[in-house]
């Protein structure tokens, strides 16, 4: 299995800007692969040979829960203080490459299709101990305690051994989930979500969550708001609560997307 990530790099000066499909409304946005290049990424506080595509933060009006990176780390380098919020959680998902992530002193080696939860208020590191360069999707989001329940621990587990859960009466759209949705430590939850050939989500969903989208593989028709956008490797969708969203694959191979999501919590019923 492989996964999308940045291209980076520069397009050729005979490209023409008019033919991008990058896209920001006012209930969702799409950021292309085709735009996330090198002049656009990140260099970050405490990290060494290592640069990010920032591709999400909260905004107030718009999705307001969670940041989103794709963190590409040159051989040696890496950060012994990757999270510089105590309160925050993180998902790291690594698409290629070689990561040594270390917690309690306990190194977890994560390679393609690795997946790590990482608690607010943890110390970890990561490093790339390897020969070529590594990639990962981290996600961001400051956790929000819930009475009766404590944080949840961190875990490490993988793409390739966790099982697709298929919907109801169909075995072309389903959800490799990597937490119990019944467990109400978890106040995000981050999936993958699978569409075989001809797969769809038949209706038009419309919810509280906020979505981060990033396509790891195949391409999709995809409906935001009222429109319906060609997607394939590498672009990222980026909705805020309420906006519409449906699918259905388009080519012979999966589709398949990485997707960030808020839950398990009450509105709060105070603005910041």
């Amino acid at each position: 299995m492989t996964y999308a990530f940045p291209i980076g790099g520069l397009p050729d000066q005979s490209e023409d800007p008019a033919a991008s499909t990058a896209i920001f409304t006012t209930a969702y946005a799409v950021i292309p692969a085709t735009v996330m290049r090198d002049i656009v990424t990140s260099l970050l506080p405490g990290w060494t040979n290592a640069r990010a595509w920032i591709i999400a933060k909260p905004l107030t009006g718009f999705a307001e829960t969670f940041a989103q990176y794709a963190v590409e780390v040159a051989p040696g380098g890496g950060s012994n203080s990757p999270e510089p919020d105590p309160a925050a959680e993180g998902v790291l998902f690594v698409t290629h490459g070689e990561m040594v992530l270390t917690m309690d002193d306990v190194p977890h080696i994560l390679v393609s299709g690795g997946y790590a939860y990482l608690p607010p208020g943890k110390a970890w590191s990561v490093k790339n101990l390897g020969h070529i360069p590594a990639g990962f999707h981290w996600i961001r989001k400051r956790y929000i305690p819930a009475p009766g329940h404590d944080a949840p621990e961190a875990f490490f587990t993988s793409d390739k051994t966790t099982e697709v859960n298929w919907m109801p009466g169909t075995d072309k759209w389903g959800t490799t989930r990597f937490v119990n949705t019944a467990d109400l430590r978890h106040d995000m939850h981050v999936n993958i979500v699978t569409f075989r050939p001809g797969g769809r989500i038949p209706f038009a969903e419309t919810h509280i969550m906020e979505h981060g989208l990033y396509v790891l593989t195949g391409t999709a028709r995809y409906l935001l708001n009222r429109d319906w956008v060609e997607v394939g490797p590498g672009d990222f969708m980026w909705l805020r609560a309420w906006c519409p969203q449906a699918c259905i694959a388009t080519g012979d191979s999966e589709f398949r997307y990485l997707l960030y999501k808020d839950v398990n919590r009450h509105p709060a019923l105070t603005l910041p």
